[in-house]
């Protein structure tokens, strides 16, 4: 039965992709003490690439033409790659939270991204809402209390949403032609393969690591890399990039919320500030100009 059939489809993959994608915030902290930033990626895109590629073969392995690979290379080497370690070191700087939270100015790059390269028109609500989302990143970064080291962790986090951004416009078109689930898994295996030069640091963190961690490790490979990726891609088959964009604003709520209640870790009370005023730049830049009014013509 074709999804249009099943409009409940998007709505619950999109559900999924937040509360699984929220759980990873929480989980890269905790794992941030036994794993150093690129071990973990590695270690979480090698369980993903192994769950996606033992389903993609049981459907039938992809064809992808050349121009098909251009973008699958980008969007493993940006998003599954530099974007895993970027998060990973950065959050052992900044809490669960306050990454959450500045991950969400993506759709704002998105906006810029799509003025620079798509030809898209630069708005004065863009031009807005980009000063609102800069000046919200400025509160979280005052907010934090531990000096340099919080602006290295905030400058990392910054670096995730841009390629995150970058990988999301890369990725809409090849979706329309792969299945997201052959998508995600060959992007997840060039991630992997991006990231073998920390292998060494994996087999030592994970000879040291406890059993608990190690589940840990697997579970971010299973579900908030295998599963959530792949039902974003879905969902991102059947919505445009901006609209799909804008449900990510659920996540911080949803990782503050775990995070307190797993960590005993919230965000400085400055950075919820900055967190809704970058919020609130997200939004206003996703406004669209008001169309002129057609005045009829006497005949």
């Amino acid at each position: 039965m074709p999804s249009s059939d099943r409009p409940w489809l998007p709505v619950a993959a999109i559900a999924t992709t937040l509360l699984l994608w929220a759980s990873a915030f929480v989980a890269i902290r905790h794992l941030g003490h036994d794993f150093p930033a690129g071990a973990l990626s590695l270690g979480r895109l090698v369980v993903g690439s192994l769950a996606l590629g033992a389903v993609a073969a049981s459907r039938g392995l992809p064809r992808p033409s050349g121009r098909d690979w251009l973008g699958l290379v980008a969007i493993g080497v940006l998003w599954f790659g530099v974007y895993n370690v970027a998060l990973n070191q950065g959050e052992h700087h900044v809490d669960a939270g306050t990454s959450a939270m500045l991950i969400q100015i993506s759709p704002v790059l998105i906006a810029v991204l799509a003025t620079l390269f798509l030809g898209e028109r630069f708005t004065s609500w863009l031009g807005v809402g980009l000063a609102l989302a800069f000046a919200g990143v400025v509160l979280i970064g005052l907010s934090q209390p531990g000096g340099h080291n919080d602006v290295v962790g905030i400058l990392l986090c910054l670096l995730a949403a841009l390629v995150y951004s970058v990988a999301l416009v890369v990725q809409k078109p090849l979706v329309s032609r792969l299945s997201p689930l052959n998508v995600t898994w060959l992007a997840c295996t060039v991630g992997a393969v991006a990231c073998l030069p920390f292998a060494g640091q994996l087999v030592t963190s994970a000879r040291a690591a406890s059993a608990s961690d190690l589940w840990w490790v697997v579970y971010l490979g299973l579900f908030p890399t295998a599963v959530a990726f792949t039902t974003y891609a879905f969902a991102l088959r059947h919505m445009t990039a901006s609209s799909l964009g804008i449900t990510t604003y659920l996540v911080p709520p949803l990782t503050i919320a775990m995070s307190w209640l797993f960590l005993g870790e919230a965000p400085p009370g400055m950075a919820y500030v900055g967190g809704a005023l970058a919020l609130v730049g997200v939004a206003v830049a996703r406004r669209k100009p008001r169309a002129p009014e057609v005045v009829p013509q006497p005949v």
